[in-house]
């Protein structure tokens, strides 16, 4: 009689167990079925996870040799590497999102109008962002380069993604944003390895061009860092009411841009003295009458 009482209680312990767990199951509103469905989604989401971003750091390594065997700059090989490892991630989480059955419709909307408000806010940045991609892939200068924008002359110390760094001869760092560039005409000093300087000078009317022209000329062999092969150019530029106006054009190393011309003026100017070469120049001023 016992054992009778004690199996039906028993039976009846193991009912209200499965009721209760029919209770929990109801309230979550999760059959049997779709729970184990939910489950294998939830493995599978966390196995396409682990394998995805495998993958991707792989094909990161992969893209990284490439461009550096391709030439692309150290600046913007880091910067396409991360690029492109965000997006294949981020294609790797909507993956998973759909696996997991989440309706991205909404989300999708969202990030759009989000996108375009971004874009419209970041217009100028924008364009500066795409003009730095530009400038890092086609390579119109280096850093290092003496380079001229907008009568803007100076030495390429930093190429950014948003901006050009050059230092100018005076020291100065001009910060160029990278869409004034590629919408300017760059002269680039550095690309054939040297430079021509222009140098005006000045020589009186009854003075002899060819005499002027051979001190200037051999004024200028003094000076070790003045390439002679191609020879200087020294031509008449222009004539004014005093004097005939010279153009003095030797060749250059771009780094000796400046110390060059100063040392260039400093020769010709103690040779024209030497050679009793002189300039017309006022010593006076003259003062006219006002009338009335």
């Amino acid at each position: 009689m016992q054992d009778k009482e004690l199996a039906t209680a028993t039976l009846e312990q193991t009912k209200g167990e499965e009721n209760f767990l029919d209770n929990i199951i109801n309230m979550l509103s999760i059959e049997p079925m779709d729970a184990a469905i939910f489950i294998g989604k939830i493995i599978g989401a966390g196995l396409i996870l682990w394998v995805g971003f495998k993958v991707v750091k792989k094909i990161v390594e992969i893209l990284g040799k490439a461009l550096e065997k391709a030439g692309f700059s150290d600046t913007l090989r880091p910067f396409l590497s991360s690029l492109v490892s965000v997006v294949l991630k981020g294609a790797v989480l909507f993956a998973i999102a759909t696996v997991l059955g989440a309706d991205l419709t909404g989300l999708m909307t969202i990030l759009a109008a989000a996108g375009f408000a971004i874009g419209m806010a970041l217009q100028g940045s924008l364009g500066n962002f795409a003009s730095g991609l530009l400038i890092l892939s086609l390579k119109p200068y280096k850093v290092g380069d003496w380079i001229q924008v907008d009568e803007k002359f100076g030495k390429v110390s930093e190429i950014g993604i948003f901006s050009t760094d050059v230092l100018t001869p005076g020291n100065k760092i001009l910060i160029i944003p990278n869409s004034k560039i590629t919408d300017s005409v760059v002269t680039n000093f550095s690309e054939k390895e040297k430079i021509r300087l222009e140098l005006e000078v000045t020589m009186p009317y009854v003075e002899s061009f060819p005499k002027v022209s051979k001190v200037i000329l051999d004024a200028l062999s003094t000076i070790p860092k003045v390439m002679m092969d191609p020879a200087p150019e020294i031509g008449i530029h222009n004539f004014d009411s005093h004097s005939v106006q010279l153009l003095v054009r030797p060749y250059v190393k771009p780094d000796d841009f400046w110390e060059v011309t100063f040392e260039a003026n400093k020769v010709m100017k103690s040779a024209f003295n030497s050679n009793n070469i002189k300039v017309a120049y006022s010593e006076g001023m003259e003062l006219g009458e006002i009338g009335e």
